[in-house]
């Protein structure tokens, strides 16, 4: 489980990116993140992996606070960030043994998940080839691939979709769907407003570094909202802010 309580991130001249925001998460979930750009999303993805400490408040990950003991956390995550800026003069083989090594990956083992997740997100053959010749969309696959051969108990995603083909997009979609039944984590960002719809178990959405919403889709849609989509709620909840 991952809770945030009371949580705030003041950066220079006063700028609350995060303004006193309280929620949990829960094993086997996948929960989302929606809010306007700067509404504080990233930032809170920040502060639960470490990069990012929080100016008040306390966040746990499994009971485990993230300022007291960093390594035991960063050690039960994986990360995916919303720019795949990555090692461009090795190649993606390489980049993932590295990775694997970090982690104490078994050999056998991680050729094994390194096979399985090239072949679900169809790298293909460009896994051999150096990171600068990489696409956009080739360097996502390549940091998905990467985080799930760590096998965490928490997987955090900002904005994974982005860069990605319709059937990348598609195979993710049940990848992150497997993991959580598994009984993990999935803690993602989206602006895509339907991946939201379809597969996350609990929403929370955010804006100006306020909750305007944090709990299930279907909870979302009350009799007030009742014939409404995602997209025209979100507006609402959000002053008419576009994602």
């Amino acid at each position: 489980m991952i809770e945030f309580k009371n949580v705030s991130k003041v950066f220079s001249k006063g700028v609350k990116a995060v303004d006193n925001v309280s929620f949990k998460i829960d094993e086997g979930e996948i929960f989302g993140f929606l809010g306007p750009n700067g509404a504080g999303k990233s930032t809170s993805l920040k502060m639960m992996v470490g990069i990012l400490e929080q100016t008040e408040g306390k966040i746990t990950v499994n009971g485990v606070d993230t300022l007291e003991n960093s390594i035991k956390v960063k050690e039960m995550i994986s990360y995916v960030p919303d720019n795949p800026d990555i090692y461009t003069k090795m190649t993606g083989i390489k980049y993932l043994n590295f990775i694997a090594d970090i982690y104490g990956i078994d050999e056998k083992i991680r050729k094994e998940k390194i096979e399985e997740y090239n072949q679900k997100l169809a790298l293909g053959d460009a896994i051999y080839s150096t990171i600068d010749s990489y696409s956009h969309g080739m360097r996502q696959k390549l940091v998905l691939i990467g985080a799930l051969i760590t096998s965490p108990k928490v997987l955090i995603l900002d904005e994974p979709m982005v860069g990605l083909d319709v059937k990348t997009s598609f195979n993710l979609k049940n990848i992150l769907r497997e993991f959580a039944d598994s009984g993990n984590t999935v803690i993602f960002s989206t602006h895509v407003m339907e991946v939201a719809e379809k597969i996350c178990d609990k929403l929370v959405i955010i804006n100006k570094g306020k909750i305007a919403f944090c709990g299930k889709l279907s909870e979302l849609k009350t009799e007030e909202h009742s014939n409404e989509d995602l997209e025209k709620i979100f507006l609402e909840l959000t002053d008419n802010e576009k994602i």
